[in-house]
């Protein structure tokens, strides 16, 4: 199935994934630069949280809307909603450690903060498995002849097997 928000022919939620990637990671990495080195990047970070929360809620709303147009009771849907509220929760986790911080001076990292983005981070690397399972093994969002119950990509097993592809009937002329 083809996404249903699309930006001059190309996916809205796929395009603004790498921004909040991006951000949440550098965060993460300023973080444990701050924690291993004289490097105070830590207000740097906290900024990049913010805008990774931001930039991960627009991308979530474009997300929903491909979500919402996948057929119910497919392989795809299913690893669509844990993709979905894995990265809720990831989202809460880094708002959890940019709530810790917002009083701290200079944003200054704590360690539960820092281990909430850690956390998140692990997540974000599940979810985002799980966004390319549903892109490059199941075409979800990219072509409406897409397998939407190929078999796990980690089983070896070809997309297309066991799955039934039902032809599409022509458009009558007139």
């Amino acid at each position: 199935m083809e996404s249903r928000a699309k930006l001059l022919g190309h996916p809205i939620h796929q395009m603004l994934v790498p921004l909040p990637l991006g951000l949440l990671v550098m965060a993460v990495i300023f973080d444990a630069l701050a924690l291993t080195t004289d490097w105070d990047m830590t207000a740097v970070s906290f900024w990049n949280i913010v805008a990774g929360i931001a930039a991960g809620l627009l991308a979530a709303v474009f997300g929903l809307v491909d979500w919402l147009a996948i057929p119910s009771n497919t392989r795809a849907k299913r690893i669509g909603a844990v993709h979905g509220i894995g990265n809720v929760v990831l989202v809460l986790l880094f708002l959890g450690a940019v709530l810790l911080r917002r009083e701290e001076p200079g944003y200054a990292l704590t360690t539960p903060a820092f281990l909430l983005e850690v956390l998140g981070l692990g997540l974000g690397s599940v979810t985002g498995w799980l966004g390319g399972e549903l892109v490059d093994r199941l075409g979800v969002g990219v072509d409406d002849g897409a397998h939407l119950n190929a078999p796990n990509s980690i089983t070896n097993s070809a997309a297309d097997e066991g799955v039934v592809v039902r032809p599409v009937a022509a458009p009558r002329s007139r």
